[in-house]
């Protein structure tokens, strides 16, 4: 019993929900290509967590909402990951040490779970609607972290072109990576290597810049 009288289980730390909130949004996935968008409620996506469908909807306001803890944990990599650009060191490079190493930019289980998200963004407009959102949400995430790498302030122009560059080209890359190159039979290694690469040239040609 706590000092105002009440009983039950203490309340979630933030670290446990955001557990919940990434548990809710691969299940969710798993679903949604299993059976489709359309056919998948917010009762399937609570059983395959082991919580109610009130919780669900407590975390997030739509079906297709639940994939966004998928699409965050991308972008908080990607400003990591330009956090730690070194000043001389080619663009195409600067993600290099994150997705074969250590898996930050896409992390193991996530990988396939990403690439079959992506995929479905396609052809569902719910799921396509929350794509665009989190690119939207992204640039001025990169930005922030381009700025402080070059000791600028936050809201200079620099940064904030490098940005929508940036952005642009990942998104190009993941895309072409998801919808024409990886499936669901492609050897996990490959694919890790296919998508590195693929992400290599984008920045490539992000860099060139305008001729």
């Amino acid at each position: 019993m706590t000092a105002g009288g009440r009983t039950g289980r203490p309340p979630l730390t933030e670290e446990r929900k955001a557990e919940i909130r990434l548990e809710i949004a691969r299940a969710a996935v798993d679903l949604f290509v299993a059976q489709g968008v359309a056919a998948t409620t917010g009762e399937q996506i609570g059983q395959a967590v082991g919580v109610s469908a009130r919780t669900v909807w407590r975390y997030f306001p739509s079906k297709e909402a639940c994939v966004r803890p998928l699409f965050a944990a991308g972008i908080e990599a990607v400003a990591d990951c330009l956090r730690a650009w070194r000043p001389g060191r080619p663009l195409e490079e600067a993600f290099e040490d994150a997705v074969p190493a250590d898996s930050r930019l896409v992390r193991s289980p996530d990988r396939a779970t990403m690439g079959a998200l992506v995929r479905l963004t396609r052809d569902e407009p719910g799921l396509r609607a929350e794509w665009l959102q989190s690119y939207d949400e992204a640039e001025p995430a990169f930005a922030r972290a381009l700025a402080e790498r070059s000791g600028l302030r936050a809201d200079d122009l620099r940064p904030t072109i490098q940005a929508a560059m940036l952005n642009a080209a990942l998104r190009a890359a993941v895309e072409h990576y998801a919808w024409r190159v990886a499936d669901e039979t492609t050897d996990p290694a490959t694919a890790e290597a296919e998508l590195t690469s693929t992400m290599r040239e984008a920045l490539a040609v992000a860099a060139e810049g305008l001729a």
